[in-house]
């Protein structure tokens, strides 16, 4: 007989699932609130990992070598980010530790997939965070030890709504002085209801910004259970949030000028915003990368994009993930020489231009043809990866 989930607990629901499929569960007295994170979770993975470059530390440090590797990723963390810790990793005593892999983009190195494997994900119900008090987040969800996902679930049967959900947060979980809740520290925080779901990356109290996370202005009916079933099913699942943290999320640079008429001068204030994507971002990017593995080249996809959707974002996500696109794990060429992004404004074109550019992990990917045709010419002779230009200047190339 098929399970009833609307009757069962939602946060054991949830969270069976996610153990079903690969993660670990930790009890939240394993937690280091001082630390930030799980410290067995985080050693287990490095020494199964990286067990020559553990070793080597420990020749430095002796009995006091997880103690002290552990200080040093959470001094890193609460510098950098945990997105940035765990893309570049932490390096100590001259030994460079990696704390993610993330999925190769072909098949080219058998240990490369390997150590894909290896990560380690695990979830933790009722999360108490606080060195101050015992408040609890329902569920965190933990990347080799590194908090990556805080979520807090409400559930309709007993009365209450994402709305709720929301309101904990921005009265509730509160980031000052609360490691968890800085600014970059963890990567997303989801609130969780039956029906609908949301999300932001900085907890600012009640000027905390929530984004809808559905896959529609409503989710459809899922004639198995919980309308946000995808949460658990695909966005939490550790093939997809490897994806993300690999492809999409990203710690966007905005600088804002205004004009102080008491200096008589204009002054420059530069902020930084923790973008991760929308549902509906994720899903068109994921489509024609599924499409373009396919079909191959030489076909036309219409994209159609509502204003205010992030048709930037969804641009230069996909325009990275093209410049790196393998079409079969064993192939050993990129599908794409070049990535050529092209506008029919010049306004339009300088917002991209500055979007993909921002998006770039490798020095020099980019090339912003923002002088003349020239330049252009050179770009494509050039084979660079991703080019970003205007329509005017293709006729001169072809004349």
């Amino acid at each position: 007989m098929a399970t009833n989930y609307r009757e069962m607990n939602f946060e054991e629901h949830i969270e069976s699932h996610l153990l079903g499929s690969g993660y670990h569960k930790r009890m939240p007295d394993e937690y280091d609130k001082a630390l930030c994170l799980i410290p067995d979770e985080v050693i287990q993975f490095i020494q199964a990992t990286q067990p020559k470059k553990f070793e080597k530390l420990e020749k430095q440090y002796g009995a006091e070598t997880s103690p002290k590797l552990l200080d040093r990723i959470a001094r890193e963390v609460g510098k950098y980010g945990v997105l940035y810790v765990l893309r570049k990793g932490v390096a100590d005593r001259g030994a460079k530790f990696k704390l993610a892999y993330f999925k190769p983009s072909s098949g080219m190195n058998p240990e490369h997939q390997t150590l894909y494997q290896g990560n380690r994900f695990s979830v933790v119900r009722q999360l108490k965070y606080s060195q101050k008090n015992e408040n609890s987040i329902d569920a965190a969800l933990f990347l080799n030890g590194l908090p990556i996902v805080t979520i807090e679930l409400k559930n309709s049967l007993t009365g209450q709504t994402l709305e709720n959900a929301e309101k904990q947060y921005k009265h509730d979980r509160l980031p000052n002085g609360e490691p968890l809740l800085a600014f970059k520290r963890c990567l997303v925080h989801f609130a969780v209801g039956n029906e609908q779901a949301s999300m932001t990356t900085h907890l600012q109290g009640e000027k905390t910004r929530f984004f809808p996370f559905n896959k529609d202005s409503e989710n459809p009916v899922n004639p198995n259970g919980h309308k946000t079933h995808y949460l658990w099913e695909d966005i939490w699942q550790a093939s997809t949030l490897l994806e993300l943290i690999n492809n999409y999320l990203h710690v966007q640079q905005i600088s804002e000028r205004s004009y102080d008429p008491k200096t008589d001068s204009v002054t420059e204030k530069v902020t930084e915003a923790f973008i991760f994507p929308r549902y509906h971002q994720l899903d068109v990017v994921r489509h024609l990368l599924k499409l373009v593995q396919a079909d191959g080249v030489g076909k036309n996809y219409l994209v159609q994009h509502s204003a205010g959707s992030g048709k930037s974002n969804s641009i230069a996500w996909l325009a990275h993930q093209l410049a790196s696109f393998y079409q079969k794990a064993d192939d050993t060429e990129r599908l794409f020489d070049s990535i050529i992004v092209v506008t029919d404004r010049r306004v339009l074109d300088r917002q991209l231009q500055n979007t993909i550019k921002q998006f770039e992990q490798t020095e020099g990917v980019v090339k912003k043809i923002d002088e003349n045709s020239a330049q252009l010419r050179d770009a494509l002779k050039a084979g660079k990866a991703i080019i970003v230009t205007t329509l005017q200047k293709f006729p001169v190339i072809a004349a």
